[in-house]
């Protein structure tokens, strides 16, 4: 395997379970290897097939991908190739002469072409070595990214009964290895599951306020470094990128709504380093070959802790360090929950509801990220603190009398009837005389005021953690703010929520009178 490794690759060692990975190939033994992003899984099936006779088919979801990884290893000499839709047929014609010939030794391909009868009829005539599943994840309804064609993979032990099948993943929760193991029919197979943590990384969660403007910050102190901004829409990335160039930076959008063409030359210019930024749907980054990446950005929440860690795992794949700061606001959940209107299956959608919570706890915590992170993904960290997220660094605090600034905001809630957003409920608690509060008489009632001391900034932070937490829940149209039943446990003192506190010169400091401004006859009323 090391030979192979140095005269194919240039590299003179193995990462953590590399070699093992390998080995299993080798030995025609079924596995699921699970290694995070930057972790070299496809070297685990890249260099056993040079090892072994026979043609190795790679299944791979995505078509850029497929390019990608193939024009990397024919660059090191590596005879590669795949078939995909984006052919000509002349072109397809080529490669299966090349296959005939045993001119290949990998061959990329996607679920739906390689379970075509004339597919598997053409390939039940070639000396076959191994199939490898790239993105294994995509079998599980459990995991982040279910496709339902990979679903139909489990026919390949049947149609090739005697060669090897390994999967190969970058997140994969117990429950979604298990559900790989058992879609496959992979019972006996080994699993082998690397360290989820990436500690080179830092972690940052910040309250979405000014959206360009904290980018602005974060890009300042990554001055003429490689970076990827992260939006959920098409319509976002193209904004985020078109504002960041009028800002003097170097940026490209990249989408699923652009040409191929249009995405190629994003992606080329961003690896050639000729721009310094891509700003990107989720659609970027799969199979990127760029190790040098010095932060992402996700502008706006992803839907899932998977999601997160795949994608801010793109940074930093050097070893060297790197930040990764989400911008996140409470109407995000709600984003991703219109998105998900159409998904009509009960139980993944379910299970996608419960990947969002778990997103947003993330969010509103303030425990050590990286001990949240891998802890999703079942592992633990040795160390207390990580030294490498902002709560470690204390960048972020427990508030002070989190009891009492949650009784606070929840009974401005109550006092205005439910009926208004997070925006307009802390201008009223932090004693705004705008027109339309005056107009309301908002301005009379026993809650406004009650954080004039506070910065807005920090109200909307406990509004959103509050909502995150599941003691306030946004409902409508107008995301108008509604107190849940644990909401009332918290106004009745059953519950204390714990809350994080920006570290500013504007944070309060814990009230000497702990009934200070709660309003203590609304608090005997639900009592």
């Amino acid at each position: 395997m090391r030979f192979h490794l140095q005269k194919w690759w240039g590299y003179g060692d193995f990462r953590q379970l590399q070699l093992e990975s390998m080995q299993l190939v080798m030995e025609r033994r079924d596995s699921l290897t699970v290694l995070p992003t930057g972790g070299g899984k496809s070297l685990c099936y890249q260099v056993p097939a040079m090892a072994r006779e026979g043609l190795a088919i790679v299944v791979s979801p995505l078509i850029s991908l497929m390019k990608d990884q193939v024009d990397a290893l024919t660059n090191n000499g590596v005879p590669a190739a795949f078939i995909n839709s984006a052919q000509t047929t002349a072109e397809k014609r080529q490669v299966a002469r090349q296959i005939r010939r045993g001119d290949l030794k990998l061959l990329y391909i996607s679920p739906e072409r390689l379970l075509q009868p004339f597919t598997l009829d053409f390939l039940r005539g070639v000396q076959l070595s191994f199939v490898a599943i790239d993105e294994a994840h995509c079998i599980s309804q459990w995991g982040h990214d279910f496709r339902p064609e990979y679903r139909q993979l489990s026919t390949l032990r049947q149609e090739f009964p005697g060669i090897s099948v390994h999967g190969y993943t970058a997140t994969a929760t117990e429950k979604v290895r298990e559900d790989i193991i058992s879609q496959m029919g992979l019972e006996s197979a080994e699993v082998l599951v690397g360290s989820f943590d990436r500690p080179n990384l830092l972690y940052r969660v910040e309250r979405r306020v000014e959206v360009i403007p904290q980018i602005r910050q974060i890009l300042d102190r990554h001055k003429r470094e490689s970076g990827i901004v992260y939006c959920i829409s098409r319509k976002k990335v193209e904004s985020t990128s078109e504002a960041l160039n009028k800002l003097g930076f170097k940026t490209l959008p990249y989408h699923a709504g652009l040409s191929d063409e249009e995405r190629r030359l994003s992606q080329e210019a961003f690896i050639a380093e000729k721009v310094q930024i891509i700003v990107a749907t989720v659609a970027f980054g799969m199979g990127i070959d760029k190790s040098n990446v010095r932060f992402v950005i996700h502008a706006e929440m992803p839907k899932s802790l998977e999601h997160y860690q795949q994608e801010s795992g793109r940074a930093g794949r050097d070893g060297l360090h790197a930040e990764c700061t989400m911008l996140y606001s409470a109407g995000d959940a709600e984003t991703w929950k219109y998105l998900m209107q159409d998904v009509t299956d009960e139980s993944v959608r379910a299970s996608a509801e419960q990947s969002l919570r778990s997103m947003q706890r993330y969010c509103s915590s303030m425990r050590c990220r990286h001990q949240m992170l891998v802890e999703h993904f079942g592992q633990t960290l040795q160390q207390e603190r990580c030294g490498a997220c902002d709560v470690c660094l204390q960048e972020m605090t427990a508030t002070a009398d989190a009891l009492i600034v949650s009784q606070k905001i929840l009974s401005c809630v109550i006092r205005l009837g439910e009926k208004f957003g997070a925006a307009y409920t802390a201008q009223v608690l932090r004693g705004s005389k705008v027109k339309r509060i005056v107009e309301n008489r908002h301005d009379q009632l026993s809650t406004w005021g009650l954080m004039k001391d506070v910065s807005e900034t920090q109200v909307r932070h406990w509004i959103d953690q509050l909502i995150s937490l599941g003691h306030l829940r946004q409902a409508g149209e107008y995301l108008c703010l509604q107190v849940t039943t644990t909401g009332r446990q918290v106004l009745r003192g059953e519950l204390t929520p714990d809350l994080l506190c920006i570290r500013t010169s504007e944070a309060p400091e814990q009230a000497d009178d702990s009934w200070a401004g709660v309003d203590r006859g609304l608090f005997e009323e639900l009592r």
